[in-house]
């Protein structure tokens, strides 16, 4: 399928998996990985784009993955510092538009300052939509959701009776962004590890052997050509 005969979906989120099996394939530390996999990453988001992708979401770091060995914590942190120093020349540079989701009280000081900036920075870009999940998982979403939308019932911001999907998706960290049509997840792992529950409801599923850091625009495509050969029926007949 040539890639203008492509249905190209408006929103792809993917489950960046594979990169520790990747870098002990080549005898090297699981941070390793991580490093070749963050650079993947902003490729991929080139490539996205081009191919006519408007929004990308990628599952950078779990609130599960604070259960990783320290070294390896650290190591993630560090690489995201990095992204984040760099980040706002950039989105500039690429016209892209980058905003966390997820818990970021955990984070440090210093890397919610960074966050900010960032998203301060970047958010009249006008070209891809960009969101990175960092300490997120779908059900901590959900809850500090529920939580929130409890504290506007008790204000009397908000009466029970008129919540409906649309209001609960207000609540959540993807206000304002489509749900997802494609999600990718990569190294054979066929599950959603805690992952936007509620905006998977209705999406494509796409499951790739090819670890993290050996996708590129071909893998992309491939991904793209089997979304589009989906028939969505979103229930119907």
């Amino acid at each position: 399928m040539s890639e203008k005969n492509l249905n190209i979906p408006n929103h792809v989120a993917i489950i960046l998996d594979g990169n520790g099996r990747w870098a002990k394939k080549r005898a090297m530390p699981r941070n390793y990985g991580h490093s070749q996999g963050s650079k993947v990453v902003e490729k991929i988001c080139e490539d996205a784009y081009n191919l006519g992708i408007k929004y990308l979401t990628v599952y950078a770091f779990s609130t599960e993955n604070w259960n990783r060995p320290k070294e390896e914590v650290d190591a993630l942190m560090k690489l995201l510092n990095n992204y984040l120093d760099t980040s706002i020349k950039t989105s500039k540079k690429n016209n892209m538009k980058v905003k966390i989701i997820g818990d970021t009280s955990r984070l440090s000081l210093d890397l919610r300052q960074k966050i900010h900036n960032l998203e301060e920075a970047s958010k009249d870009n006008t070209g891809l939509n960009f969101q990175v999940a960092i300490n997120y998982g779908s059900r901590d979403e959900i809850i500090r959701a529920v939580k929130a939308l409890a504290k506007d019932i008790d204000k009397s911001l908000i009466a029970v009776d008129n919540i409906d999907e649309e209001t609960f998706s207000g609540y959540l960290d993807t206000k304002g962004i489509p749900e997802p049509d494609l999600l990718i997840r990569t190294s054979g792992e066929q599950r959603l590890s805690n992952f936007l529950l509620w905006q998977l409801a209705y999406t494509e599923f796409y499951f790739t052997d090819v670890l993290w850091p050996d996708f590129n625009k071909k893998e992309l495509e491939k991904a793209v050509e089997y979304y589009s050969k989906r028939e969505r029926k979103y229930g119907s007949i």
